[in-house]
């Protein structure tokens, strides 16, 4: 080997480790991988992985506008409003529903979070202000469940004919503690409430059983409302007929109670609903229907006087996928008066 090769390969010895030291000197952290949100379809449609975790979360809710009439007060919920002397009103809300669920070796873990803000639904026309409660907050493991949420009593029949609770909405909706067993031709449950008053709290306890028979079912549910002592029978049965769904309920009440009333049923000591669900085309449903009441006054601790009636039709129409008219219009007679009632309703639903 002569000079001249030995400097040569001194020189590519020298670059070599030269040119090594130099890459080493300049390689990047490859970058931590990312975590895509999953779905979660477990549990149905519109859930998806809290990144992280096995908890699945939906979010949906709806947005409404609704143009009501009645006598005096248009209320919502039905109640009176004081400050209103017009036979029209008109109200939006935003209903946001938050569910998240995990599988456990307990059973299902259940969450629910569902807010309302409104305007103009409990204050005069001209006033519009913002009302902000919680709709529903419950939690439930398995068949346990405790928190504010619909009772049974809150399911009717189809349209908006029929005077299936009490006349106080809130009734249908209140701090309970249950325990429901759901199975794919039975299912059951009993709960006990807590009925706020201005005397106290009291306490109610409810019971249904349901049962389906191919695409028949029927609801059979009683109620005791400690406070007033007194209780109330419903028993709903539905069932498909022809192009619709054809429904029924009856309904008994022991008494009206003291002086805040019967929580469960307080509109007279029996009462009968029917309603019939056309399925005119895959957008329209046209939905008549109505409620006879037999002794609609409370007479002392007793049921007596005149009995009450109501009839109208309802039309729902879905406009596109997502947004919903409906429409329904009622004609009520009392002991006290009779009247026209009912809306016009736009709900955009996510």
């Amino acid at each position: 080997m002569n000079i001249k090769s030995l400097l040569l390969g001194s020189a590519a010895a020298l670059a070599a480790v030269s040119g090594a030291q130099a890459a080493d000197a300049i390689v990047a952290a490859e970058p931590e991988p990312l975590e895509y949100v999953r779905v979660c379809d477990a549990f149905g449609t519109g859930y998806f992985y809290i990144p992280g975790t096995e908890t699945c979360l939906k979010i949906g809710g709806y947005v409404r506008y609704e143009l009501g009439f009645g006598p005096d007060a248009y209320n919502p919920d039905g109640a009176i409003e004081a400050n209103n002397e017009s036979d029209w009103d008109s109200f939006a809300r935003v209903q946001l529903d938050i569910t998240a669920k995990s599988d456990t070796e307990l059973g299902t873990l259940t969450g629910l979070a569902s807010l309302r803000w409104e305007a103009g639904a409990d204050t005069t026309f001209t006033d519009n202000t913002n009302t902000v409660y919680i709709n529903e907050a419950y939690i439930q493991l398995g068949g346990f469940k405790v928190g504010r949420y619909y009772n049974p009593w809150d399911k009717g029949i189809n349209g908006e004919s029929d005077w299936n609770s009490a006349a106080s909405p809130s009734t249908t909706r209140m701090n309970s503690v249950g325990y429901f067993y759901t199975g794919d031709a039975f299912s059951a449950g009993v709960q006990l409430d807590e009925l706020s008053r201005s005397g106290g709290q009291e306490l109610g306890l409810e019971g249904i059983v349901t049962a389906k028979f191919g695409s028949v079912a029927f609801d059979l549910l009683g109620a005791y409302d400690f406070g007033a002592e007194e209780g109330a029978i419903r028993a709903l049965l539905s069932a498909p007929v022809g192009p619709g769904t054809l429904q029924a309920l009856a309904v008994y009440s022991t008494g009206p109670g003291d002086t805040y009333g019967n929580a469960y049923y307080n509109r007279g000591e029996w009462a009968l609903a029917a309603s019939y669900a056309f399925k005119a085309t895959d957008r329209l449903t046209i939905t008549p229907g109505g409620t006879y009441v037999w002794s609609a006054e409370a007479i002392g601790d007793d049921w007596g006087g005149d009995d009450a009636w109501r009839a109208g039709v309802t039309v729902d129409y879905t406009i596109v996928p997502g947004f919903v008219a409906k429409v329904t219009a009622n004609y009520n007679d009392t002991p006290v008066n009779e009247f026209w009632d009912g809306f016009v309703r736009l709900d955009r639903t996510f």
